[in-house]
């Protein structure tokens, strides 16, 4: 595979340890929908292979909504991108990760922060993070390929099972398979911390096609 076009670098900043969610930054609706026109796909083919409901994604291309990492992982997939292109998504440089020196990172446009954990190495298959999840949060429902667990270590989430509904406290945990369409949300009033350990491919997936930066967005949704 040829090396990826600078300009089409990570959109977005990683955070140091400790640090809050950048404000500032491109707008995830612009190059989605930018790339979706480039591809000639409608709104609804897009959400067909990306396996998300045609409302949600229309919502994310006006920036009205903030998809989850595992879901911008799904788009950037069904757009032959690399999550990378939207995200920068660091890494741990060792096997062996510090509570203060790991990397974390944002999704532009939300306040969950995510702390890396897993190396990457050959035949490594699993992808782990610590998630700091704000009050008030909720996410999409989705369903994908490969598997989930998640242990709370700190507050409380609720999580939806195939319209089953769970709540979860600190030292709770819930193992499922992706294929499960399912959703979490913080509905408390304060911050909660999740251990999220899972096999997803489209988390570790490569860009399929060079890009150039598509940093502007047609003026029609």
């Amino acid at each position: 595979m040829a090396e990826q076009d600078p300009k089409a670098t990570p959109q977005a900043t990683p955070q140091a340890p400790g640090s809050k969610a950048a404000k500032t930054g491109p707008k995830l609706g612009a190059l989605i929908r930018k790339r979706r026109k480039q591809m000639g796909l409608t709104l609804q083919a897009l959400c067909n292979s990306a396996g998300l409901s045609v409302g949600y994604l229309s919502q994310v291309e006006r920036d009205n909504a903030t998809p989850t990492l595992g879901t911008l992982a799904q788009i950037a997939a069904a757009l032959e991108v690399d999550l990378e292109y939207f995200v920068a998504t660091p890494k741990p440089s060792d096997a062996l990760t510090r509570h203060d020196t790991r990397p974390r990172f944002n999704v532009p446009g939300s306040d969950t922060t995510y702390e890396a954990l897993n190396a990457e190495f050959p035949g490594a298959e699993l992808q782990s993070y610590i998630l700091h999840v704000p009050a008030g949060f909720a996410s999409e429902v989705v369903s994908h390929e490969g598997e989930e667990i998640i242990y709370v270590l700190d507050g409380e989430i609720e999580q939806m099972l195939d319209g089953q509904t769970f709540r979860l406290r600190a030292g709770d945990s819930l193992h499922y398979s992706g294929q499960t369409p399912h959703a979490w949300s913080n509905p408390t009033a304060r911050d909660a911390r999740i251990l999220w350990t899972g096999t997803l491919s489209v988390l570790k997936g490569k860009s399929r096609m060079d890009l150039p930066e598509l940093a502007t967005s047609d003026a029609k949704p």
